[in-house]
């Protein structure tokens, strides 16, 4: 998507570690004019697929999740990282490492949201090494729903972790899918 791909270079930031700051309009302020334009450009791809539902992680996937869901005019659940008191003991879990926070955390959703044979959306910001993806997977594979694809901001295509899941058949969709971050640069997949 061009206007993302324009954003990205204009104010992304590189930083060591294969590291893509991009919190002034995506992930940490968000730019709703970018964020709805985004969300039209998913729903455009899954034209027709017959989405029962959107599902993101917290917190950062919320947004972008959010517009999509509004766009489609269906309901948006998003996985919490932990148990809360505020949820039952009755949810689906799946274990997974997050690349941007360098440590493992519990994904939840509560059963009573996802009902057997819906038709999920999966949405997120980012897709490095594929990790809260699984995660995602797993748990709709638990309740018996179908994934008709994820929809990503931005991909970072050198980790590895969109192709992986692409190989084992999933329909994996990315605005802007990063082949390079060196010297400051950012390099586009084509």
């Amino acid at each position: 998507m061009k206007q993302l791909k324009e954003r990205i270079l204009r104010d992304g930031k590189v930083f060591p570690g294969n590291v893509l700051k991009v919190g002034n309009f995506l992930n940490h302020m968000v730019d709703p004019a970018l964020t709805l334009e985004m969300a039209r450009e998913i729903v455009a791809r899954f034209d027709g697929c017959q989405i029962d539902k959107v599902l993101t992680v917290e917190a950062s996937g919320i947004p972008l999740a959010f517009a999509v869901a509004c766009e489609l005019g269906v309901p948006m659940l998003f996985a919490k990282k932990a148990q809360t008191k505020n949820v039952s003991q009755n949810v689906y879990t799946a274990r997974v490492a997050s690349f941007t926070h360098g440590r493992d955390y519990d994904l939840v959703v509560e059963k009573e949201y996802l009902s057997a044979h819906e038709r999920i959306l999966v949405v997120d910001d980012f897709l490095a090494l594929g990790n809260a993806l699984n995660g995602l997977f797993k748990i709709c594979s638990s309740a018996d729903v179908e994934v008709v694809g994820a929809a990503i901001a931005i991909e970072k295509g050198f980790q590895g972790g969109g192709d992986a899941l692409r190989a084992r058949g999933f329909r994996i969709e990315s605005l802007a899918i990063i082949d390079s971050m060196s010297d400051g640069t950012v390099r586009f997949r084509n």
